[in-house]
C-alpha cells in the first residue's frame, strides 16, 4: 500500500492523447532503448546511468533529463534539526550527486521532539556527524558528509544549492549574497512552533524548463482556415490549450507547410477551436493533422535576500489568510531581533517576551521604506508567534521541509516553477478553540527535559498525556504510511497506554526505497508493517505499535470487529486505491470514529479530515467516472500509444492468464461447464473454444512448438487481422455522406512483414514464446539466434481475406449485433475436450502481470505487442519507461510531496486529539508543489436529512436491541411494530446487505410465515450463510411511509444481537 492516488478514481487513459509524426516504414521501427533487461531481451529504457529500479515512481514525475541534470547537483543542508534533517532526508532520495550536512551545534532535548535521526544517547554529539550515519543510509547513490566548521564564502563554491535552516538573519544575508553573485542557488527555510518561513534565490537567470509538470496536451484536427488569423479547430474532445501555450504540427495533408513547423503561440477562442498564424500563403487544408502542445523554456528573474526582504513577493498558501504573509514576514525579522538581543528565542507562552515581539516588530515596520512596510501590525498574531516560536514541531517540518526539498529539487533541475520567493504557513488553528487561544501559563509550557519539550512548548503538557493514551489504526505502511508512522513516533501518539495498529498485506520492493524512507536495500521481501514499526520503535522506543499483515475488507472483519473498532480512538488511511479507501471510510462512520485521509499523485497532494457528525466522509462525494477507451478503438482503430498499451495488455491476458484459468477450471471444477453454458450470448462458445485451443490444439509439446505458436500469433494480429480490416475497409473507402472513412480519429493502418533480423518482431516471439511455455510449466530459453534457426524453417500459410466477415465500426453497432452462437459447435467441442481424467497430465499456470520485474518478460511483450500495433497504425512507439507507466498503471510518486501532505494530516491529527468542535478549526488541504499552489478549506458538514421534525445525517441511525427483556430475540413483525409506534414510520421494505428481508408485496405465504421469524434467522435464510461469533450488530436499511403515507429517507438500523 504506497502512495495514494489524489482522486478517488486515477483516470488511466486520456482520450485526447497524444500522437506524433506519421511512420510510413514498411519495416518494423525499433525503439532505441538503452536499459537491458536481465533476461537478455532487446535494450529498453532511456538512459542506463540512473537506476529505474530504484527511482522508477519518481522518474515518472521528473522525467530522465531533470534527473540527470540532479545527478550532477552538490547540496549543502546547514542546520540538522528537525527542519534540516527533513529536507536532508528529501532531497538524498531524489538522488541528488552529494549532501554535506552542517552544523556547529549538539543535540538538545527539544531536538528529539522532531529530529528523527537523533537518539537520546546521542544528546551533546554534533547534530550533523551523528545524522550523517543514518541520513546515508537512505540512497548508496548520494555521498553524504558532515561539516562542522564556519561557512566561509571559499567553502560555499562547491555547491550549486545551498539551503539555511536554523540561521542567523545576518549568516542569511551574508551567505545570500555571496550565493546570488556567484550563481549558487539559495533556499532558506525555518519553523517556529505553529509558524513557517521559505525563501528561494535562484538568480537572475534561471531557465524553468518545464513549469507544470503535465503531459504535453495534443489533439486531432478538423478544419484549419486559410486567412490571415487562422482558426483551428479539433475533433469531438476538448482540446485543453490556453491562450499563450505553443504547439506544432504532423501529419497535415494539404496545409503541408504546418508539419514539423516552428512551434507557434496560439489563442483560444472556446473549446474546439484555437487561432494560430497566417495561412494565406499556404496550400489548402485537406484533411487529418495532430496538433501538439510544446513546453517553452520560461526564464525566471530572483531578486537576493536582502532586495528581497524590503520588496517581498508572497506565495498564498491559505487565501482566509490573506494578510498573514505580510505581517509573519515583520514577525519573523522581529524573531530575529529578539534572538540577537537575548542569544535565545521567547519562552513559550511568557507574556513579557511576547509584549517585547510585539515591540520589535513594530521597530521592524518602522524601518521598512519598501512594499514590506505594513499599515497596521497584528499584535494578537505576533504575540502568537512569540508564544510558540520555542516550539519545534515535526508535522509543521514535515510540511515546511517538503516544500523546500521540493525547491531544491527545482534548483538542481530547472523542473517546475519556484516559488517566488517568499512563503509563509500558519498552523494556528491547532491551539484551543475558545477565543484568542487557551492561555496556558509558563509552567505549563516549560522545559522539562524530556523528548517532547519542543512540542510541550506551544500545547502544554497535557497534550502530551493525551496523545501517550492515543490508540490509532494506520492502514498501509507504504510511503505515506512511513511517513505518518516517523511523525506518529515524533509527537508522541500511543508512547503510553496507547497502540498504534499499522497493517499491510505487502513486502518491500527496491522501487519503494526511493521514498518509503522506513526502508532499506536489505528490507526487500520482508513485510512492511513489520519493518516500519520496528523503524519507528528506533525513532522513539516509548512508541507501543504493532503490525499486521491483513488486508481490509469483509474477510477481515473476524480480527477488526466490534471490539477493535469500538477501542480506537481514529483510524488513518494511507492506502493506494479507492475501494479500500470507501470501506475503511464506510467502517469508520459505522463505527463514528475520526478518519485522517491523504493521498499524492507526483507534485500533486490532498488532506482530508472526517469527523463523526460534524464533517460530510470520504464517500459523500465522488470523482468523476474515469474515461475508458471504446472497445471498437482498442479492437480496430486505435489512434494513440495508450489504445496500444492497453490493447497489448488485454493480449496480456487473453493469451497467458483467461486461458489457463479456464483449462484449469474446467478439469477441476465438476460445475465449470454448467456455469459456462449459462453465460449469455456468444460467451459459452468463445470459452470452450479457448478451453479447446488451450488443451489441444494450442497445446505445446517442446519449446519450439512455443516459438512457433508466438511465431503465427504474430502473424494473424500485424498481418492477418490487418489484410482482414483493410479488405472490409480499403484506403479509398467513403463512409455514406462521402466523406473519407480513414480520417479523424481513424488512422488506417498496413500489415507489417515479419523478419527475424528486425530487433522488435524477435522482441515479441522471445517474450510471447517463454510467456506460453511458463504457462504450461515448461523451460524457455533467451537463446535469440536457436530461435532465429526454428523461425528460418517455419513455412507460414499465406492469408487470403474472407468476404462476409463483420467488423464493428462502433460500440453501439458492437452492442445492437445479435450474437449467432452455433449450437452444433457448441455440442462438438464438448464431445472433443478431454474428460476431468486428463488433469494429471496438464500442468497450467495464470500468469499475473508483474510490471516490476524485468526478468519475467511481461514488459518485454507489454512493449513489444504495443509498439507493433503502433507501427501497424502509423503512431509513435513508446519506450520502455513510458510503456509501463501507462500499462503497469503507475502512480507517480516523489518523496517531497508524501511529507508535506502527511505534516498537514498530522496537524489535524492534534486538533482532534485536542478535541476540536468547530468545523471551521479544520482544515482540508490540496497542494500541487510543480505551479506552486496551495489551497485550504474547512471540511464541508455532514448533508442534513429530515422527517417529521427530526434532523439526521450519516452519523445517525436507529439503535435497536434485537433481545428483549424475556431474553427472546425479536420477530420481524415486532420489528416492523416497533417503528410504528415508537418512530410512526411503516416499513415497506427492509433489507441487510443484499438480501431483501421484507417488502409490502411480498406473496402473502411467504410474508406469513416470516414475521414470526426471529430477526437473525431470517438473515441467515435470506442470505444462506451464518452470523460470525464476532458479529455483535447487524445494519438493516429501510424504506419507511409516514403517517400521510408518504415516502420518507431515514437513517439505517443498527440491531444489537449481542
Amino acid at each position: 500500500m504506497s502512495s495514494s492516488p489524489l482522486s478517488k478514481k486515477r483516470r488511466v487513459s486520456d482520450s485526447e492523447t497524444k500522437t506524433g509524426s506519421h511512420c510510413s516504414s514498411s519495416n518494423s521501427v525499433r525503439t532505441e532503448l538503452s536499459h537491458t533487461p536481465t533476461n537478455g531481451m532487446a535494450k529498453n529504457g532511456n538512459d542506463a546511468e540512473i537506476d529505474e529500479g530504484l527511482y522508477s515512481r519518481q522518474l515518472y514525475v521528473l522525467g530522465h533529463d531533470a534527473m540527470k541534470r540532479m545527478q550532477s547537483s552538490n547540496v549543502l543542508v546547514s542546520g540538522l534539526r528537525g527542519l534540516g534533517v527533513e529536507i536532508a532526508k528529501n532531497v538524498i532520495l531524489g538522488g541528488v550527486k552529494s549532501v554535506t550536512l552542517h552544523d556547529q551545534g549538539q543535540a538538545e532535548w527539544r531536538d528529539l521532539s522532531s529530529q528523527f535521526y537523533l537518539r537520546e544517547e546521542d544528546l551533546g554529539k554534533n547534530r550533523a556527524e551523528v545524522s550523517r550515519i543514518r541520513l546515508a543510509e537512505l540512497n548508496s547513490y548520494v555521498p553524504v558528509v558532515a561539516y562542522t566548521g564556519v561557512l566561509i564564502d571559499d567553502y560555499l563554491t562547491q555547491f550549486q544549492v545551498v539551503v539555511l535552516t536554523n540561521s542567523p538573519l545576518e549568516e542569511q544575508q551574508r551567505v545570500g549574497d555571496f550565493c546570488h553573485s556567484n550563481g549558487i542557488k539559495l533556499v532558506i527555510a525555518d519553523t517556529r512552533g505553529l509558524f513557517g518561513q521559505l525563501f528561494c534565490d535562484f538568480g537572475e537567470e534561471m531557465l524553468v524548463i518545464d513549469t507544470n509538470g503535465e503531459q504535453p496536451l495534443s489533439a486531432m484536427i478538423s478544419m484549419i482556415t486559410k486567412v490571415i488569423i487562422s482558426i483551428s479547430r479539433v475533433y469531438e474532445a476538448r482540446h485543453g490549450f490556453e491562450s499563450g501555450d505553443f504547439v506544432t504540427f504532423t501529419e497535415v495533408q494539404g496545409m503541408t507547410e504546418l508539419n514539423g513547423c516552428q512551434p507557434v503561440e496560439i489563442k483560444t477562442l472556446g473549446p474546439y477551436t484555437f487561432s494560430i498564424c497566417d495561412t494565406t500563403g499556404f496550400g489548402d487544408y485537406v484533411r487529418g493533422g495532430i496538433v501538439s502542445q510544446v513546453k517553452m523554456p520560461q526564464k525566471v528573474v530572483f531578486k537576493p535576500l536582502t532586495a528581497s526582504m524590503a520588496e517581498p513577493e508572497f506565495v498564498l498558501t491559505d487565501f482566509a489568510k490573506f494578510e498573514r504573509p505580510g505581517q509573519l514576514h515583520l514577525g519573523f525579522q522581529a524573531l530575529h531581533s529578539y534572538q540577537r538581543k537575548h542569544s535565545r528565542l521567547p519562552k513559550p507562552w511568557c507574556q513579557a517576551d511576547g509584549e517585547e515581539l510585539v515591540s520589535l516588530a513594530k521597530e521592524v515596520n518602522s524601518g521598512q521604506t519598501g512594499s514590506a512596510k505594513v499599515d497596521e501590525l497584528d499584535d494578537k498574531l505576533i504575540k502568537k508567534l512569540a508564544f510558540v516560536s520555542a516550539g519545534d514541531l515535526a508535522p509543521l517540518n514535515a510540511f515546511i521541509g517538503g516544500l523546500a526539498a521540493q525547491e531544491v529539487l527545482k534548483a538542481c533541475t530547472g523542473k517546475f516553477m519556484p516559488i517566488m520567493q517568499w512563503l509563509y504557513f500558519d498552523a494556528l488553528e491547532c491551539l484551543s478553540e475558545e477565543e484568542g487561544g487557551a492561555m496556558l501559563t509558563e509552567e505549563d509550557c516549560a522545559p522539562r527535559n524530556s523528548r517532547y519539550d519542543g512540542q510541550i512548548a506551544v500545547f502544554g503538557s497535557q497534550l502530551q498525556e493525551e496523545l501517550a493514551k492515543q490508540r490509532y489504526f494506520l492502514v498501509g505502511a507504504g510511503a505515506i504510511g512511513c511517513e505518518l508512522l516517523k511523525n506518529f513516533a515524533m509527537i508522541g501518539l500511543a508512547s503510553g497506554e496507547g497502540e498504534v495498529i499499522v497493517t499491510d498485506m505487502d513486502t518491500i520492493e527496491k522501487s519503494n526505497l526511493n521514498r518509503q524512507f522506513l526502508f532499506r536495500p536489505w528490507d526487500v521481501t520482508k513485510m512492511k508493517s513489520e519493518t516500519a514499526a520496528a523503524a519507528v520503535k528506533q525513532m522513539n522506543p516509548s512508541i507501543r505499535i504493532t503490525g499486521h499483515q491483513n488486508r481490509v475488507g469483509p474477510d477481515t472483519e473476524r480480527v477488526y470487529d466490534d471490539d477493535f473498532f469500538e477501542s480506537l480512538h481514529g483510524v488513518a488511511n494511507a492506502l493506494d486505491n479507492v475501494d479500500a479507501r470507501m470501506y475503511m471510510d464506510r467502517r469508520c462512520v459505522y463505527y463514528r470514529k475520526p478518519l485522517l485521509e491523504s493521498g499524492t499523485l507526483g507534485t500533486k497532494g490532498n488532506v482530508q479530515v472526517v469527523i463523526p457528525f460534524l464533517t460530510e466522509s470520504y464517500s459523500s462525494s465522488q470523482d468523476p467516472p474515469e474515461k475508458s477507451i471504446p472497445i471498437c478503438t482498442l479492437k480496430n482503430f486505435p489512434n494513440a500509444i495508450e489504445h496500444t498499451l492497453q490493447w497489448a495488455r488485454d493480449e496480456f491476458e487473453g493469451l497467458f492468464k483467461q486461458p489457463s484459468e479456464n483449462a484449469m477450471q474446467y478439469l477441476t471444477d465438476a460445475k465449470f461447464l454448467e456455469r459456462t453454458l449459462k453465460l449469455p450470448g456468444a460467451q459459452p462458445l468463445e470459452v470452450l473454444e479457448a478451453v479447446y485451443k488451450s488443451l489441444v490444439t494450442d497445446c505445446p509439446h517442446s519449446w519450439a512448438d512455443c516459438v512457433i505458436w508466438a511465431r503465427h500469433h504474430w502473424q494473424c494480429q500485424y498481418s492477418n487481422n490487418i489484410c482482414q480490416l483493410l479488405h472490409n475497409f480499403p484506403p479509398e473507402q467513403l463512409t455514406s455522406s462521402g466523406a473519407p472513412f480513414w480520417s479523424g480519429p481513424k488512422r488506417c493502418p498496413h500489415p507489417l512483414e515479419f523478419s527475424t533480423s528486425n530487433h522488435l518482431h524477435m522482441d515479441y516471439v522471445m517474450s510471447g514464446a517463454n510467456l506460453f511455455a511458463q504457462s504450461y510449466g515448461m523451460q524457455g530459453s533467451t537463446d535469440r539466434v536457436g530461435v532465429a534457426k526454428i523461425l528460418d524453417s517455419l513455412s507460414v500459410p499465406t492469408f487470403v481475406p474472407r468476404s462476409g466477415v463483420k467488423i464493428h465500426v462502433s460500440d453501439q453497432e458492437l452492442q445492437s449485433a445479435n450474437a449467432n452462437v452455433d449450437d452444433n459447435r457448441l455440442e462438438e467441442l464438448k464431445t472433443l475436450l478431454p474428460g476431468p481424467e486428463a488433469s494429471s497430465h496438464f500442468k497450467l499456470t495464470a500468469i499475473d502481470f508483474e510490471k516490476d520485474d524485468d526478468s519475467n518478460f511481461h514488459m518485454d511483450f507489454i512493449v513489444a505487442a504495443s509498439n507493433l500495433r503502433a507501427e501497424n497504425y502509423h503512431i509513435p512507439p513508446a519506450d520502455r519507461h513510458k510503456s509501463k507507466l501507462i500499462a503497469g498503471k503507475i502512480i507517480p510518486a516523489i518523496a517531497t510531496t508524501t511529507s508535506a501532505v502527511v505534516g498537514l494530516v498530522c496537524l489535524e491529527l492534534i486538533k482532534i486529539v485536542q478535541g476540536h468542535k468547530k468545523v471551521e478549526s479544520f482544515k482540508n488541504g490540496f497542494m500541487n508543489l510543480a505551479l506552486p499552489f496551495f489551497t485550504f478549506s474547512e471540511p464541508i458538514s455532514a448533508p442534513s436529512h429530515k422527517y417529521y421534525e427530526i434532523d439526521w445525517s450519516l452519523w445517525d441511525r436507529f439503535e435497536v436491541k434485537g433481545l428483549q427483556a424475556n431474553g427472546e430475540e425479536m420477530t420481524l413483525r415486532q420489528f416492523l411494530d416497533y417503528f410504528k409506534n415508537e418512530h410512526q414510520l411503516e416499513i415497506t421494505m427492509l433489507s441487510q446487505g443484499v438480501s431483501m428481508l421484507y417488502s409490502f408485496f411480498m406473496p402473502a405465504a411467504k410474508l406469513k410465515e416470516r414475521l414470526l421469524l426471529p430477526m437473525t434467522e431470517i438473515v441467515t435464510k435470506v442470505s444462506k450463510k451464518k452470523l460470525g461469533k464476532h458479529v455483535k450488530a447487524l445494519v438493516f436499511e429501510l424504506c419507511c411511509n409516514d403517517l400521510t403515507d408518504e415516502d420518507v429517507e431515514v437513517p439505517y438500523v443498527r440491531y444489537t444481537i449481542r
